[in-house]
């Protein structure tokens, strides 16, 4: 049966040359190109981050009294806060890693975690933040780093509601709309505005382009920062 895009008054279609009724059907479907005339893709309704456009900035207020909330709630809560707000990591990455991961480099308390595709990444980890990772994971030497009461590795699912629910205590505001990625948005924005360098924080948050890093440079049209001051001090 002829597809109902291809109908026409004039009767069924015409046979290819050469072709059965069994490959015919074949020819009954669209090609992409007809496909892309007939019924265009609704991308109209996309919404895009375009280079001149940022996400909504979380202010370092909001990071610092969530961090507290975290560390009323649990150790366990304090060391993901942590390594999401301050390290930057994907959800995905501090969930994925293992007690083993956590090592000892050149006099860095480091995590090595899992980038996007499959990547391997050493982290380094603030004084508060590795006090907080080992004193939650305690004597533990091996498995997920972050464990249920069971045992399992703790799903993203279950670290999602725990956000959610010390943004009601420490930004209301954002109890019904907190998502772990917040936390990395708030790393990359605060990072920038504490003075790191663009090249360091696409480094740390593993950004693969630096057009998604400079999207959450809030500064970047200061005119105070133009590099013509720079090198007219070194120069002139």
């Amino acid at each position: 049966m002829p597809a109902p895009w291809l109908r026409s008054s004039a009767g069924p279609p015409p046979r290819w040359p050469g072709t059965s009724p069994r490959s015919q059907a074949s020819t009954d479907m669209p090609s992409p190109r007809m496909w892309s005339l007939a019924t265009p893709w609704p991308t109209s309704s996309v919404r895009r981050w375009g280079p001149t456009r940022s996400r909504p900035a979380c202010p370092v207020t909001s990071l610092a009294v969530l961090i507290t909330a975290a560390e009323s709630d649990s150790a366990r809560s304090l060391a993901l806060v942590l390594l999401l707000g301050l390290n930057g990591l994907r959800v995905s990455e501090a969930l994925g890693a293992d007690v083993e991961d956590l090592t000892t480099e050149r006099g860095h308390r480091v995590l090595k975690v899992k980038r996007k595709g499959g990547k391997t990444a050493t982290v380094p980890l603030a004084p508060r933040t590795a006090e907080a990772v080992e004193a939650y994971v305690g004597d533990r030497t091996t498995g997920p780093l972050f464990i249920t009461a069971s045992g399992a590795r703790w799903h993203r699912s279950e670290a999602w509601r725990t956000l959610r629910r010390l943004a009601k205590v420490a930004v209301p505001d954002k109890d019904q709309t907190l998502h772990p990625h917040d936390l990395r948005h708030a790393f990359v924005t605060l990072s920038l505005d504490a003075g790191a360098s663009l090249r360091d924080v696409q480094d740390a948050a593993g950004h693969a382009d630096p057009r998604t890093t400079r999207r959450y440079d809030r500064a970047r049209h200061n005119l105070d920062r133009h590099p013509t001051y720079a090198l007219a001090g070194l120069v002139v």
